[in-house]
């Protein structure tokens, strides 16, 4: 008898529905700010994680493997001793700057919002 994977509804909809897939290729927890740093320059793992403090370096390994494998990520290894790696967007991850110029832009007017609404004190 032959065994069927069953899909969950996500993995389903992957690749297929626009929100689902964007939610996946981005659901790690530092996709978005990584994605940030890299747009339009290339930098090395170690300025990378500089820019990042917060982040360990196996997270920040884990995360960039996964924006590789989703195409947004270029990874380049020179043949140097020590062995040089540099990080960019593809054409793909590129693309997506404009929508982090979005979430700028949506994140400034929240930051707004929620300093308006700790003026005036909340209601709960």
């Amino acid at each position: 008898m032959e065994q069927k994977k069953i899909l969950s509804a996500e993995e389903d909809l992957f690749g297929k529905c626009p929100y689902v897939t964007a939610q996946k290729v981005l659901s790690g927890k530092w996709s978005l700010l990584i994605l940030h740093h890299l747009d339009g320059v290339v930098l090395r793992f170690g300025e990378l994680q500089r820019r990042m403090p917060d982040l360990t370096q196996a997270t920040l390994t884990k995360q960039l493997r996964a924006l590789e494998e989703y195409g947004l990520v270029e990874r380049r290894v020179y043949a140097e001793v020590p062995p040089r790696v540099e990080y960019s967007l593809t054409e793909i991850g590129g693309a997506f700057g404009k929508v982090l110029e979005s979430l700028e832009a949506w994140g400034r007017q929240y930051i707004s919002f929620l300093s308006q609404r700790g003026e005036s004190g909340s209601k709960g």
